[in-house]
């Protein structure tokens, strides 16, 4: 099983690694650890590079996880690593901040929607930098939207730390309203389950990377909104720079 840096490191930029496993047919490598995301819930996966510590670079243009191994894969036209080859795996880290930065504005304004509205998440995407989120709502209005966007920006001003935690299933499952999500998309049989935790506002399951505190984020500026079915409301988002 690939060790998961990210899972309790989102800011571990690179590792020393061993190529264990090779699969030319779909282009990809498995490395024994990992600070690359495989993609899930949204968030796409991370890119980057292997350097071989004996030279030779790898453009690594995705991750994806199979059972419990995360494969890399690498750009087309490039020769794969061989088997027992050490490399530095290392993230795009400008990509990857701009991506957690967007992951936690989403959970900032998920935790909102609830808190203020009790509705449920029907979906999700992000881009560096800007996202999407639907939401259990009959309607929406302007003024809806712009009163949710003004109290996700105080969230975000208020300094709240994120914290990761990893729990045993029995004792995540007894926390209220931890799965956010209409359907729970918890695979089954899992015996710990990942926490995301914005203090005083939001707490809910989730594999993805977040930054360690609100301000962080910057703040969002609401793009849009719509309708995509009876109860079924669309929210968009983009990030704005800190003291923007």
């Amino acid at each position: 099983m690939s060790e998961n840096v990210f899972s309790t490191d989102a800011y571990a930029r690179e590792i020393d690694a061993t190529v264990v496993e090779v699969d030319p047919d779909a282009n990809a490598v498995l490395l024994e650890r990992t600070v690359f995301y495989p993609g899930g819930g949204g968030q796409p996966a991370d890119e980057g590079e292997l350097a071989g510590e004996s030279g030779g670079t790898w453009r690594v243009t995705g991750a994806k996880k199979r059972g419990d191994d995360i494969w890399h894969t690498i750009a087309e036209g490039s020769e794969l690593p061989a088997v027992d080859t050490s490399v530095v795996a290392r993230l795009d880290w400008e990509r990857r901040h701009r991506l957690m930065r967007t992951h936690s504005a989403l959970h900032v304004l998920c935790g909102v929607v609830w808190r203020d509205h009790q509705a449920s998440v029907t979906g999700g995407n992000m881009e560096p930098l800007s996202g999407r989120m639907d939401f259990e709502f009959e309607t929406m209005s302007g003024e809806l939207v712009g009163e949710i966007e003004r109290r996700v920006n105080e969230e975000i001003d208020a300094d709240r730390e994120i914290r990761v935690a990893i729990l045993p299933r029995e004792e995540a499952f007894a926390i209220p309203d931890l799965i956010r999500t209409k359907i729970n998309l918890l695979p089954e049989g899992i015996t710990e389950v990942r926490t995301i935790e914005i203090v005083g506002l939001d707490l809910q399951a989730d594999g993805g990377t977040h930054v360690a505190n609100t301000r962080e984020v910057g703040g969002i500026r609401v793009t849009g909104y719509e309708s995509k079915g009876r109860i079924n409301k669309r929210i968009r988002i983009e990030l704005v720079d800190p003291g923007t």
